[in-house]
Order: structure tokens, then sequence, then C-alpha cells
């Protein structure tokens, strides 16, 4: 954790590039997840997103509880 802190105040552009590829990424794994575990019922194409999206709201409104 000292690493990214480091990184973020000596070299900002590089953390914050690293920081939205780790968000792209980790996004695409839960489309693929969300698309693999919901792709067999044959429902349309745009239920992974809202699964994941709706899935990222969920945690959002908890965490804004605390």
């Amino acid at each position: 954790m000292e690493h990214l802190r480091r990184l973020q105040i000596e070299r900002p552009v590089v953390f914050f590039a690293v920081v939205l590829v780790g968000f792209f990424v980790a996004f695409q794994l839960l489309l693929f997840v969300a698309s693999l575990l919901l792709g067999p019922f044959g429902l349309p194409p745009w239920l992974p997103i809202a699964v994941v999206l709706g899935g990222l709201v969920v945690v959002a409104r908890r965490q804004q509880r605390r």
C-alpha cells in the first residue's frame, strides 16, 4: 500500500493510468463472469451489463450507509 501512495505522490499520471486500467480490467472480468453465468438461459445480451451495474449500485449504497 505504501508503494501506491508513493507512486501517487511522485508520478500521479502513471498512478491514475494504472488505476484506470485496473478498473477497466475488473469491469471486463465481472462482465465475463456474469455472461458465463447468465449465458445458458438465452437472455438478452445486455442483461449481464445490467446485472453488473445493479450489483455495483447495491455495493455503493451499502458503502454509503456505513
